[in-house]
Formats: C-alpha cells, structure tokens, sequence
C-alpha cells in the first residue's frame, strides 16, 4: 500500500468516526428520537430536524467546496454521480428506503454506527441490511452496472 492509499483509508476512518460520534452526539442512534420526529401525531420530537438542517448545511459548503476544485486531494477525480432521471425504480427504492427506515428508526449509517452499542436489534438490522444489499446486488448488479458501462 502507498502513501497515497494509506491516506485515503485514514481520511476514511476519520471521517467515519467524526461521523458515529456526529450522530451518537445527537441522540441519532436512539431509534425513538428518529421515530418521534416522524410521528407528528403525538409528541414529536424536532431533535432531528436541527441534525438535518446541520447536515445540509454542512453538505452544502463541502459542495460548494467541490464545485471549484479540479480534482480531490487524494484522488484523481470526482466520483459523482452524473444520472440525473428520476425514474420509477429510484421513487421505488425511495420508498422503500424511507418507509424501513420510519418503521426502524434507523438508516445505515446510525445503525453501523449504534452496532458499538451492542443491541441486539441494531445487529439484526444491520444484518438484515447487509442481506438485501446482497441480494439486490446478486440480482440487479450485472444489469446495473451494464446500464452504466
């Protein structure tokens, strides 16, 4: 492994550990604070509308960080995704994203991150998440990735 490579797996372990202990901050990996923002109904529970918008503005300025350099500082180029369609299969997937993550209280990055916390039920998610990445990739990967070749 060069300098390079071994830089670019440091940059991602630090930006991974920023990010667990971002969301571990702000009560993200407690899956009820997810759920009581969702449910409107009852006692709702703003917490994370404040980490949203934190997180856009955040991704706000590192895109506009992107957008006038010409390459990354340990690549090189940009790995952006180009697709612009919105097509049934992306609102598809989307729903089904956000409906299993409204029911859970949980999307992958909190879960990987709440696996430290030792819960039974973060291990079967993230195990049940890893499956279906699995499966979708076993079904739909060689097709995919001949759309985008």
């Amino acid at each position: 492994m060069n300098r390079i490579e071994r830089l670019r797996v440091v940059a991602a372990l630090m930006s991974g550990i920023v990010f667990g202990l971002g969301l571990a901050l702000s009560g993200m990996l407690n899956p009820a604070r997810v759920r009581g923002f969702l449910d409107i109904t009852r006692d709702w529970d703003p917490s994370l509308g404040f980490v949203l918008a934190g997180a856009v503005a955040v991704s706000a300025l590192g895109m506009a960080l992107v957008r006038r350099m010409h390459k990354p500082l340990l690549d090189s180029r940009f790995h952006l995704s180009e697709t612009r369609i919105i097509d049934r299969r992306l609102l598809v997937g989307s729903a089904i994203f956000g409906i299993g993550w409204g029911m859970v209280g949980l999307c992958p990055g909190p879960a990987l991150a709440s696996l430290s916390l030792g819960l039974p039920a973060t291990a079967l998610f993230s195990t049940a998440m890893l499956a279906g990445m699995a499966a979708h990739d076993r079904l739909f990967g060689a097709r995919l990735r001949q759309r985008t070749s």
